[in-house]
């Protein structure tokens, strides 16, 4: 994926995050961005505004509502921002043009680093409740796990290869790049279920495809995606409790698709059941 077209998909992401927090808040503004060069963030994308005051302005760690955020790493919420004694004030000139009042700004964290802000305003002073935030946070998450389903596609475009054979070859030995792949390939399948966007979800199922390159399912072996994405925990060694924390179900409906793969791959353990997937070509 190119730098560009990355950054389009960034931008689609902020653009859809801002759209479902308005609608589950109710807040008529909200507007944010992505960190650039590690402290400056720079606020591309607006939804609900009234003028472009906002657009583009270059917010420094440490500084405002959104600055404030990115040290802590944690939501921040201001009643009446040009009057808040909780924020420095370097930015009051635009929000003041835009006419915002009470604003709330939630982190965008990736493996424990801040990415970029959401911020949700009213243009009145009034209180912005626990709801409110919560919603926020929840669009904030759905941009998190974007950027971690692109990360890990770029990081195995980018570290993947073939030697001789085509055997996955990577630093550390031919065995410990085939764990790598293994545990990725897990990951992927884990983080699929969870994307709402379709296609998005669809780039990500065909990068666990490329994984399994080497080999084509077997017609005589048909396993749900489910039971796929449960086989492939188990074998990247989660337990049925770490698996079903992955996928967002419960330890009972891990063990039924278990249960059911190890039905129709014809094995008596899990550890079979594993080995059986891959000889079927379903797991790398």
């Amino acid at each position: 994926m190119t730098a560009d077209a990355s950054a389009q998909d960034d931008a689609v992401e902020m653009r859809n995050a801002l759209l479902r927090l308005r609608r589950a808040t109710g807040l008529p503004v909200a507007f944010g961005g992505l960190l650039e060069a590690g402290r400056q963030m720079r606020i591309s994308e607006l939804s609900g505004t009234a003028t472009h005051a906002l657009r583009s302005l270059v917010v420094t760690s440490g500084n405002g509502l959104g600055g404030k955020t990115v040290v802590l790493a944690r939501p921040c919420v201001v009643t009446d921002y040009s009057a808040s004694r909780q924020i420095s004030h370097e930015y009051d000139a635009p929000v003041a043009v835009e006419g915002l009042r009470s604003v709330l700004a939630v982190p965008v964290v990736v493996r424990h680093s801040v990415r970029g802000v959401l911020y949700g305003a009213l243009r009145t002073a009034l209180p912005l409740g626990g709801r409110m935030l919560d919603e926020a946070v929840e669009a904030a998450r759905d941009v998190e796990r974007a950027l971690v389903v692109r990360e890990e596609a770029r990081s195995l475009a980018a570290g993947g290869g073939a030697g001789a054979g085509g055997e996955f070859v990577a630093e550390g030995g031919a065995g410990g790049g085939r764990e790598q792949v293994r545990e990725a390939h897990a990951a992927l399948r884990a983080l699929a279920p969870k994307i709402a966007d379709p296609q998005l979800r669809a780039e990500l199922l065909d990068a666990c495809a490329l994984l399994t390159a080497d080999s084509v399912p077997s017609d005589r072996v048909r396993l749900a995606p489910r039971e796929v994405d449960v086989l492939a925990c188990v074998a990247a060694g989660a337990t049925n409790a770490v698996a079903a924390e992955r996928l967002g179900v419960t330890p009972e409906t891990v063990k039924a698709y278990l249960r059911s793969a190890m039905r129709k791959l014809r094995a008596r353990t899990r550890g079979e059941a594993v080995v059986a997937a891959r000889r079927a070509g379903w797991l790398p």
